[in-house]
């Protein structure tokens, strides 16, 4: 029997005005160039720490700067693990879901994108299934992904099973941390979702919106 372990991380707080905190990453306005805040770089910081001695095959993240710079903090705990960027990190659309009869937030999110976008976007996503979400030809591995919402939201819909539009509405944490257990004895599992227990309160829900914050 063969399994797979997939860590799944958002990438820690994006330097950017506070008012315009929180919320999922695509069709934010955000410049591409945008990297970490201080809180983001402590954030980084210590999902390293909580990661260390994780016997990871390999880290991958997106080529955004503040995905690469927070793969590049938690890396430092991981000596010896090779680091890839890879496109399918990367913050884009995962599925042109059918903005009939969504919430009107949900559906200005998705107008946002361009007809390319909603074509590549979810050409991305498929790929990064099946690279990510894959069971190991032989053995066991630990593989470590820092990306962005949306594709963790898709990576949890997948391991459900559930309907496809039902990626949106999942929101994480900055440096939040999700697990799934892939196997080839059965469907996936969610090991872990959401979780900031390394994070103290004060660097918690930086990237959730507003109104959710408790």
């Amino acid at each position: 029997m063969a399994s797979r372990l997939l860590f799944l991380a958002r990438h820690g707080e994006q330097d950017r005005p506070a008012d315009k905190q929180g919320g999922p990453d695509g069709a934010s306005g955000d410049p591409p160039e945008v990297g970490l805040s201080a809180r983001g770089r402590r954030q980084a910081e210590l999902l390293g720490e909580r990661l260390r001695g994780v016997p990871f095959v390999a880290v991958h993240h997106g080529p955004l700067p503040r995905a690469a710079q927070t793969a590049g903090l938690v890396a430092r705990s991981l000596p010896g693990v090779p680091v890839h960027a890879t496109e399918l990190a990367g913050d884009h659309l995962p599925h042109d879901t059918d903005p009939a009869d969504l919430p009107p937030a949900y559906a200005r999110i998705l107008a946002a994108y361009s007809p390319a976008e909603r074509v590549d976007g979810p050409r991305l996503t498929a790929a990064a299934v099946a690279r990510f979400a894959a069971v190991p030809a032989d053995g066991d591995d630990r593989m470590l992904v820092v990306t962005h919402t949306f594709l963790i939201a898709w990576l949890v819909r997948h391991a459900l099973d559930a309907p496809p539009g039902r990626w949106l509405g999942l929101s994480h944490h900055h440096a939040g941390l999700t697990v799934i257990r892939y196997s080839s004895a059965g469907p996936a599992t969610l090991v872990a979702v959401n979780d900031v227990s390394h994070l103290p309160p004060g660097l918690r829900a930086t990237g959730l919106p507003a109104d959710y914050r408790f």
